[in-house]
């Protein structure tokens, strides 16, 4: 009676803690302390005029559908979607499971490629960060697929030869940013040449591109609790709706020792990783590195638009 119990009661531990024979806190749990020691240790001190103090905490969770091209990115079916089912089994650790949605989702899903494009819609472009965002659990939607160039200057990781050869970038026109012409929606870079010419910026109300490509973050139950998170890169024929190519991706964090909350997301273990450097999970052309293989440059660069 006395070793049944017990089992029941081992079980019944292994249930509560999601990790048999482990007691190790999990990131979401780390995280969450944290945050309530942040915000213990700014309450219990007056600040000095001016001071900002535990910006991390005052950080919300992303609301994905909170703009017009986060609600269209998450409406996209996609021919290979993830499964409802993740696969996480209680016990699992961190590890182990990013480990399993590395073998089972994590890829690039390529059904049609075409040559010699000249151009390219950014459909969702990306948001800027800060320290506090790569340090925050849950305050970006796609840490995976998340440059800080890409968010930064788009159009010089498409439009700069020699390596990157797209004629031109286009990308909806932020509300903030007062229109050249008036019914500008868009905007479009084109026309740099290191060296030789700067980038040109024009804003228009039709765009040119038959092609454009979104992103979205991945969410489910117990992805981001112990650390990980995913986010799908999407490449559309704008004419068609056709999905062409989808990037499904993993990044790992939430242990890290110098980071107060243990989440650092710029130096998280990733995959797929970005294969043209060693020793190096991704970089700046991390989006330009997937896109370019579906959507093939022109090889006559910045010369074809005029």
């Amino acid at each position: 009676m006395k070793r049944e119990l017990f089992a029941v009661l081992l079980v019944g531990l292994c249930l509560a803690f999601a990790a048999c024979g482990s007691f190790a806190e999990t990131p979401g749990e780390r995280f969450r302390k944290a945050i309530k020691e942040i915000n213990a240790a700014c309450a219990s001190r007056k600040l000095a005029p001016n001071e900002v103090c535990g910006e991390v905490a005052k950080l919300k969770p992303a609301d994905p559908l909170a703009t017009e091209e986060g609600r269209f990115a998450h409406s996209i079916k996609i021919p290979s979607p993830v499964p409802a089912d993740s696969g996480y089994k209680p016990g699992m650790t961190p590890q182990e499971y990013f480990d399993h949605l590395c073998k089972t989702e994590a890829g690039e899903f390529i059904y049609k490629t075409v040559e010699n494009v000249e151009g390219l819609y950014m459909m969702r472009p990306r948001e800027r960060v800060f320290d506090d965002h790569m340090q925050h659990l849950y305050a970006m939607e796609d840490p995976y697929g998340h440059t800080q160039w890409e968010a930064r200057e788009p159009q010089t990781v498409f439009v700069d030869p020699p390596s990157r050869v797209y004629s031109y970038l286009e990308a909806p026109l932020p509300p903030s940013v007062v229109p050249k012409i008036p019914g500008a929606r868009y905007r479009r870079y084109f026309g740099y040449m290191r060296g030789e010419s700067p980038m040109v910026e024009e804003h228009t109300s039709d765009i040119m591109s038959r092609y454009g490509y979104t992103w979205r973050g991945i969410s489910r139950p117990y992805d981001r609790a112990i650390g990980i998170a995913g986010g799908e890169l999407i490449i559309l024929d704008l004419q068609t709706s056709e999905v062409m190519g989808v990037r499904r991706g993993y990044v790992r964090s939430g242990n890290v020792k110098n980071s107060p909350t243990g989440v650092w997301w710029l130096t998280g273990e990733v995959c797929p990783k970005f294969e043209v450097r060693k020793n190096w999970p991704k970089d700046g052309d991390f989006s330009y590195w997937f896109i370019s293989k579906v959507l093939k440059p022109d090889k006559g660069g910045n010369d074809v638009y005029r």
